[in-house]
């Protein structure tokens, strides 16, 4: 383990309080805490892992798995929901095979949902990464979701071409 995340550890000098500092020092460096960094927490503050696994689940800012490529944050903000984001939401899940929290196993899509995104005028609506997709129905949605894995099939052959 190296960068910002060892560093932090080498800095820690049992002071109380420092274990969610690490824990978010671990996120930032894996994308996510996996179980050697867990384990490698407990020995260094002498804390159990038992116990930082507990404030992990705790805090919902935790992850203890890593996050798809593409991040799909879908809003259930008031706008959004009474313009049908719960079909979109439960559209989604069927297309992914996944729940609201989970990963895809090809490791391509995360689902999540949010309060408010911010475009309450184009609801309902999700964004995928940085790009914001509205005015949105359960077909519109899945378009969208296969033109993400078509892109994403079409640059694996391109670059599987290009060896």
């Amino acid at each position: 383990m190296n960068d910002d995340f060892s560093f932090n550890l080498w800095r820690y000098d049992g002071t109380p309080g420092e274990l969610i500092p690490l824990l978010q020092s671990a996120q930032n460096h894996f994308g996510y805490i996996p179980r050697r960094a867990i384990n490698y927490i407990s020995a260094v503050t002498g804390i159990p892992e038992s116990e930082v696994y507990g404030v992990i689940t705790f805090y919902s800012q935790f992850r203890l798995r890593p996050m798809g490529k593409y991040v799909i944050r879908a809003c259930d903000g008031t706008a959004c929901h009474v313009s049908g984001a719960e079909m979109i939401i439960e559209t989604i899940q069927d297309e992914l095979g996944v729940e609201v929290g989970e990963t895809t196993e090809d490791g391509l899509f995360t689902l999540n949902t949010v309060a408010c995104i911010g475009c309450c005028s184009l609801a309902p609506v999700i964004m995928i990464n940085e790009d914001t997709h509205g005015s949105l129905t359960p077909a519109s949605v899945r378009k969208i979701i296969r033109r993400y894995r078509r892109n994403e099939k079409a640059s694996n052959e391109d670059f599987a071409a290009q060896k």
